[in-house]
């Protein structure tokens, strides 16, 4: 009974072992992202062909045309989305897809009015020969008064 117990512990730890995948390594692709993300420019794409956006009214866009349309059409301008540093939280795996949680202050007109905002983004990102490109984006604004954010 004990070499059971035993044999059962030891498969047990190894298929823990092997489950796991690594998505904390990949030091150069996680600066990629970073940079990515923290010098982005207004005029210069970083949205592949078949990105997909969730709007803060929970709307799906198909494309970065289409979302662009909904911003249009709701009277929003964007004027700067800054990641807040100590607050972002990327996940890459395999070297060519990467998963990307950060806490960003967001600016913005809507309907003529300025307004600031603290956004929790979830974005998917792509490596394809060219480099990053963002599949997938997701914001919900962060209620201070309710949770208070924490530096870490």
């Amino acid at each position: 009974m004990k070499r059971i117990l035993v044999l059962f512990l030891v498969m047990l730890g190894s298929y823990h072992a092997f489950a796991q995948i690594d998505t904390t390594s990949y030091p150069k692709e996680r600066q990629e992202i970073r940079e990515l993300m923290r010098h982005r420019k207004p005029d210069v794409p970083i949205d592949c062909n078949d990105f997909i956006a969730v709007g803060p009214k929970g709307d799906i866009s198909f494309s970065h045309q289409q979302w662009q349309g909904v911003q249009t059409k709701e009277k929003v301008v964007f004027k700067s989305v800054r990641p807040i540093p100590g607050h972002e939280f990327i996940r890459i795996y395999e070297g060519k897809m990467a998963v990307v949680n950060f806490l960003a202050n967001v600016q913005l007109v809507v309907d003529g009015h300025d307004v600031n905002l603290k956004v929790r983004r979830l974005e998917v990102y792509h490596k394809m020969a060219g480099g990053w490109c963002r599949v997938a984006g997701q914001g919900t604004e962060v209620d201070e008064k309710l949770f208070p954010i924490k530096t870490n």
